[in-house]
């Protein structure tokens, strides 16, 4: 802590009380998008300085956060004062005997204590203590993963959660009984994992593909939602992370949600963007062999069908995943229109776009689909040999 003279202390020390009583007892808020401290834990531990055992990477140098010393907190409160106000607390100051003096500079040492704030990494590992204990109840269990669910959402602090061997004790939830906890827990990961190749990594290597894949069978519809996402998260833009997805039969999962009428729609979007997703990996890699369920005849149609649902997005996501199937080595052009009835589908689907422009509310996202109809429909007939001009 920086030496500054006793006085001054007082001075800051009289400056700062109102406002450091009101922020000490105040709710306790991390500065990530207003989370909420985990109550499993006493208040002293939150703000617990790192001892030097502690990984000094994943924490950072100053993994407290607050003011770093007395000399900060006073250049601050000096910022914020009135300089008249000013002037007269230090009259008021100057006027305390010596034991009141060193009184008041203890109560100042200890708000400054109370004053700081832990840092992301130690919150997390705050969470991740809660989590490894065995009787905390359901309740904290589930706090404890919405503040990781919050946190996690920077790359830095989910490289931290790597560091702290939290993802671990994440996929561990994965098994809980509790359907929200496995619902959060999933969700986790694939936030941690989104675009980001070292969590995608670690979270495949410590073997959570396969359960996500097993959580997607679900019959809770948030849960196999929530699990689809984090299966997508963990093999985007990563070829060998899609070889051990097709390992564990997700072509197979694929075709029976895109095939399955009566799947939630949410799980409909995401399968049929994943299926746009890995067309396009495909088509940037072409010295790899084409798998064989994107030529699959029943599946493609059940891709087309999904342009006949009332959801719009769901109809944007088939339209992509059309658009990069039909540009596919293995792809044929017959099969399209033959048994697919591709033309049909997106005849029909004009009409529905036509009517919907008449909708103001509607027009500007209506508008967009119906430029990628007629994308597609362009690849389509180029596919078939027939390059025609669409009317715009």
């Amino acid at each position: 802590m920086g030496r500054i003279p006793a006085l001054m202390s007082l001075l800051l020390f009289s400056m700062v009380m109102e406002m450091a009583r009101t922020s000490a007892e105040r709710e306790n808020k991390s500065s990530s998008a207003g989370l909420f401290w985990s109550t499993a834990k006493e208040e002293g531990d939150l703000v617990h300085k790192a001892g030097p055992a502690e990984d000094s990477t994943a924490a950072g140098e100053d993994v407290d956060g607050g003011f770093s010393s007395l000399d900060v907190m006073l250049q601050w409160a000096i910022g914020h004062s009135d300089s008249a106000k000013l002037k007269e607390t230090a009259q008021d100051v100057q006027r305390l005997s010596p034991s009141e003096l060193k009184q008041r500079q203890l109560e100042l040492k200890e708000l400054m204590e109370k004053l700081k704030m832990p840092s992301d990494a130690r919150l997390m590992q705050i969470a991740l203590d809660d989590l490894n204990n065995s009787s905390l109840s359901l309740e904290d269990r589930c706090r404890s993963l919405q503040e990781l669910l919050i946190l996690v959402e920077p790359i830095d602090n989910a490289n931290d959660l790597c560091k702290l061997g939290g993802l671990a004790v994440i996929i561990r939830e994965l098994n809980h009984p509790d359907p929200d906890i496995r619902k959060i827990s999933a969700w986790i990961l694939g936030k941690a994992s989104q675009n980001n190749p070292y969590v995608q990594k670690q979270v495949l290597e410590l073997g959570a593909l396969a359960k996500l894949m097993k959580m997607v069978k679900s019959s809770s519809a948030d849960e196999a939602s929530k699990a689809f996402y984090a299966v997508s998260a963990l093999i985007r833009n990563s070829v060998a992370a899609q070889q051990l997805f097709y390992a564990e039969a997700g072509d197979k999962m694929l075709q029976d949600i895109v095939s399955n009428s009566s799947v939630d729609v949410r799980l409909h979007r995401k399968a049929v963007f994943l299926v746009g997703d890995l067309a396009e990996c495909q088509l940037e890699n072409t010295d790899k062999a084409e798998m064989p369920f994107f030529s699959n005849h029943f599946f493609l149609k059940s891709v087309v069908d999904l342009t006949a649902s009332g959801d719009l997005d769901l109809q944007e996501k088939a339209l992509v995943a059309i658009k990069n199937l039909l540009q596919l080595r293995t792809s044929e052009a017959m099969v399209f229109k033959d048994f697919c009835r591709l033309g049909d589908a997106l005849e029909r689907m004009k009409k529905q776009l036509e009517d919907l422009m008449l909708e103001e509310y509607h027009r500007e996202y209506v508008t967009d689909i119906e430029s990628l109809r007629k994308e597609v429909e362009l690849i389509f007939q180029a596919k078939l040999g027939k390059i025609i001009t669409v009317p715009t």
